[in-house]
């Protein structure tokens, strides 16, 4: 229990991750902490990825095509992406392009909120899908291939890494007292 051991925490940066079921957790340990003599806990609010499938769905190691893992391949990335991403798109083309797409519960929108790194094409990319100037295949192209470019990034420098590489990182050595 998260909150049990905020409180005995000896330096003065408490910040914390969380997840919204925690939230009633934490807001008793920010009540309560004064009344016993500890500085009340910050928190950090993060946001969790939506299953492909959709923010009413989980992401599960049951389902292979709920996620998109950084050991897949750029054709198993591209094929989740078109098959599987829940889309904000209409029934037709021609209501897309006449009602636009809800790019509120569109994944790959979703996605590329997190993973594009020009905020100005993002904008662009929501407003022409949004208005119906650019339709739902478009996007998951797009999407396609900003996480393909970041997966093979990560698969070359993970190729890198050596066994004594690794030994290094994981060996049992002291820490700095960085709080006191």
């Amino acid at each position: 229990m998260a909150e049990a051991w905020i409180t005995h925490l000896d330096y003065e940066d408490r910040s914390l991750g969380w997840v919204e079921s925690e939230d009633p957790y934490f807001r008793m340990t920010r009540d309560v902490a004064p009344k016993i003599g500890f500085q009340k806990p910050s928190l950090i609010e993060s946001k969790n990825f939506p299953a492909l499938q959709g923010e009413n769905t989980k992401m599960s190691a049951s389902d292979p095509n709920s996620a998109i893992y950084v050991t897949d391949s750029s054709n198993q990335i591209k094929e989740k992406v078109n098959n599987f991403a829940f889309s904000g798109g209409r029934e037709s083309t021609a209501l897309e392009r006449e009602y636009g797409a809800n790019i509120d519960v569109d994944v790959p929108i979703k996605y590329l909120n997190f993973f594009l790194e020009d905020d100005d094409e993002l904008e662009h990319i929501k407003k022409e899908y949004k208005e119906g100037r650019m339709l739902t295949g478009e996007v998951k192209q797009r999407l396609i291939a900003v996480l393909s470019e970041l997966v093979v990034k990560h698969q070359r420098a993970r190729a890198q890494v050596t066994e004594e590489m690794a030994d290094t990182f994981m060996a049992v050595r002291p820490l700095p007292n960085m709080f006191g």
